[in-house]
């Protein structure tokens, strides 16, 4: 069975395309993706209605290379990310593929965004069992736990402020690094010293797991922390060091997001951690993962980088393995859901 996913829930237009053989394994026909990163940096971040715009001008030319790199002219079922995202993005995607699904007179599946970042472990390795998902991008960081692909979720924890991504893009922007924040501030820590500047790590301290924020995150203070640092260093006539103020940051980050991911495992019995999300890319966000993971004899699963950012066929194929389950299609006349909930994967059956 060949089925065909789109995801438009931010800056990404993805189209994927996956067979599903009778055993429930998938195997992907065609990956393409379109972003309209270099149209937001300009502006130091992602803009909806550009976005939007995007989606609409690259859903044609994504759709016809994906088909003819799978070498298929009508698939046998189309899915869409209908939540969470960006509202005018969700609704561009997720009419796209209805009309598709019309047009082909296929059933149409509106699926979860995250549960779709999920459904990629399975297509590199054995079927992922009960484990933590930390999925970590400029849209979103939480710490799910998750019992098998295409179930229910339940959210441990989640960003009260600013998402980890969104928080490298304001410090890029900060330093006059440009965007995306990620890649360059990943670069240059590298470069620096990561113990040269004691940086806040946020929502650690014994009073915020008293108050219920034992797996949830908080970037904002560390954003103003580097903030408060470069300033009171202009006013004294000092010369910063970026690469140690990225180091520190960085490091900041990384040791808060892999502390609270090993002890979600810890505290929910699962045997793996499951990275996802852009920067899942970062270098010492993966290094400080497999050390923790390894010391806490735990399993640590990273995706190749093109299946860790937002992409079709991660769509694909958590549709498939509902599909797969015996998951009935979604009405058409389902609608996008910018807030959905990770506890629902399929919307509208």
């Amino acid at each position: 069975m060949i089925v065909l996913g789109v995801e438009s829930s931010c800056d990404e237009t993805g189209v994927g395309v996956v067979d599903l053989a009778a055993d429930g394994t998938v195997t992907i026909l065609a990956d393409k993706v379109a972003s309209s990163m270099q149209e937001h940096a300009r502006f130091g971040g992602v803009v909806p209605e550009i976005a939007s715009r995007a989606h609409l001008e690259q859903m044609g030319p994504v759709m016809r290379a994906a088909l003819a790199e799978a070498g298929v002219a009508r698939p046998d079922a189309v899915a869409a990310t209908v939540g969470p995202g960006l509202a005018g993005a969700l609704l561009v995607g997720a009419s796209a593929a209805k009309a598709y699904a019309a047009a082909w007179d296929v059933p149409f599946y509106g699926v979860n965004h995250l549960g779709g970042h999920v459904a990629v472990a399975n297509l590199e390795g054995d079927p992922l069992p009960h484990s933590v998902a930390l999925l970590v991008s400029g849209g979103h960081t939480q710490l799910l736990e998750v019992e098998a692909v295409g179930r229910p979720m339940r959210e441990l924890g989640s960003t009260l402020d600013d998402a980890a991504g969104e928080a490298y893009d304001k410090v890029a922007r900060l330093l006059g690094l440009g965007y995306p924040g990620g890649p360059v501030i990943d670069r240059l820590a590298r470069l620096g010293d990561p113990a040269a500047v004691a940086f806040p790590r946020g929502l650690t301290k014994r009073v915020d797991e008293e108050r219920g924020h034992r797996h949830d995150f908080s970037f904002s203070g560390l954003k103003t922390a580097v903030a408060r640092y470069v300033e009171a260093a202009e006013r004294e006539g000092r010369v910063i060091s970026v690469e140690d103020v990225c180091a520190s940051f960085q490091e900041a980050v990384c040791d808060v997001l892999t502390l609270k991911a090993v002890r979600a495992c810890q505290d929910t019995g699962a045997g793996v951690l499951l990275l996802g999300g852009g920067v899942a890319a970062n270098s010492r966000l993966r290094e400080l993962a497999q050390e923790r993971c390894a010391a806490a004899g735990i399993e640590l699963r990273v995706p190749r980088f093109s299946l860790c950012t937002d992409n079709g066929v991660m769509i694909a194929a958590l549709a498939a393995q509902l599909i797969h389950e015996g998951a009935g299609p979604s009405e058409l006349t389902v609608g996008t859901d910018p807030s959905l909930e990770v506890e629902i994967p399929l919307v509208g059956a």
